[in-house]
């Protein structure tokens, strides 16, 4: 029975809320309304002061943490509205939450997402699933990279090794082959672009990487950035904007000896993505059949010229796969909501490394949930 579910997520950059209502059947998965939405300048202001600082009274993150909520129970609202649907046409809204904390190793590992799941539940009147990523932690896992599982269900082919890449704020992947699913992080893309192009230009992305084209590759900072330990580590691996950050870039930028022009910062950074994918896939899936690319940076012609020189591989789209790249991190929440309310694993613990596959996500109720099927 094809079912419709919304999708929710706000990624490393805190630019907005990707919502996109994805419609499931058997084996297939089609998207027929997707939208992003900006956060309010004033809303994305106290989510950058709680990542930057790392800490916030009890008061603050509980009082942003219900912002939040609200906010992403609008867009799932409107996207309903645009769709020409009803909420109670919506089996269930995966809702995953804006990260503000992502610390999986370590004697007390948490992954911490706000956005109150049931400022949502109430104010949509649907059945919201969230919360996907802490028993995988429980469990000994990354709590990442948790669109693997979408990823294996729409594009394993038993005939073919195929990397799906994702270029948010993080790069990751998931390798399909005969054995059992496996993926990681690789390091950063679109986080630390983003940050040198707004700091820089003053625009919020570097449009087909067109800034970055015209500059050069530096070296020597190439090769200090490559020295971070992180992309050495053997997988299960997961990091995100504590380590990759704005200060990480800075302090490496005051090592180098010598300056560097603003434009040439850039198109090392490019180079970075680049490298680091390619070294990570040469090592985890040598025999690479295909390649391909979702996330924002699937928009990113230039970043995508040098994945594709530095791997030996020309990436292509989801969108040859009959699903834009824009909306398949938001999809994968809708379908970690679907496997929970039909009780089935949403990790791969191939991927994260949890001791055993887990239905992951917490349940909250609609007022409308008791008059469904």
């Amino acid at each position: 029975m094809n079912e419709l579910y919304i999708g929710l997520i706000s990624g490393t950059s805190v630019d907005g809320v990707d919502a996109a209502l994805v419609r499931f059947g058997e084996n297939t998965c089609e998207i027929p309304y997707a939208a992003t939405t900006p956060y309010p300048n004033a809303l994305r202001t106290r989510i950058d002061d709680l990542i930057r600082r790392g800490e916030a009274t009890l008061s603050a993150l509980g009082a942003v943490d219900v912002a939040i909520g609200r906010f992403f129970a609008d867009c799932a609202l409107g996207l309903i509205r645009s769709a020409g649907f009803t909420p109670t046409d919506i089996r269930a809204i995966g809702h995953h939450g804006q990260t503000v904390c992502h610390q999986p190793d370590g004697a007390e590992p948490f992954s911490m997402q706000i956005g109150d799941p049931n400022s949502i539940a109430a104010k949509t009147g649907i059945t919201t699933v969230a919360d996907f990523r802490r028993l995988d932690i429980a469990y000994g896992g990354q709590g990442a990279p948790l669109a693997s599982g979408l990823h294996t269900w729409l594009f394993r082919r038993p005939d073919e090794v195929r990397v799906v890449l994702n270029l948010g704020g993080i790069a990751n992947v998931t390798i399909l082959d005969r054995t059992a699913p496996r993926g990681f992080d690789t390091g950063p893309a679109n986080t630390l672009l983003d940050y040198w192009v707004r700091k820089c230009r003053g625009t919020p992305f570097d449009d087909n990487g067109a800034w970055a084209s015209s500059g050069r590759v530096d070296a020597m900072l190439l090769e200090r950035l490559q020295s971070e330990a992180f992309f050495g580590l053997e997988p299960p691996k997961s990091t995100g904007r504590e380590l990759f950050n704005p200060l990480w870039l800075e302090a490496r930028l005051r090592e180098i000896d010598h300056s560097i022009v603003e434009v040439d910062v850039q198109a090392t950074l490019v180079e970075l993505t680049a490298t680091t994918i390619a070294a990570a896939l040469a090592a985890a899936a040598p025999q690479l059949d295909r390649l391909i690319v979702c996330g924002g940076g699937a928009h990113n012609r230039f970043l995508l010229s040098r994945i594709g020189r530095a791997c030996g591989r020309e990436p292509v789209t989801t969108e040859a796969y009959g699903i834009s790249p824009d909306w398949v991190e938001a999809a994968a929440f809708a379908w970690l909501a679907r496997a929970r309310l039909s009780a089935s694993p949403g990790n791969v613990p191939t991927v994260t490394g949890a001791r055993r596959p887990a239905v992951l996500g917490g349940v909250y109720y609609g007022e409308e949930a008791e008059t469904r099927p």
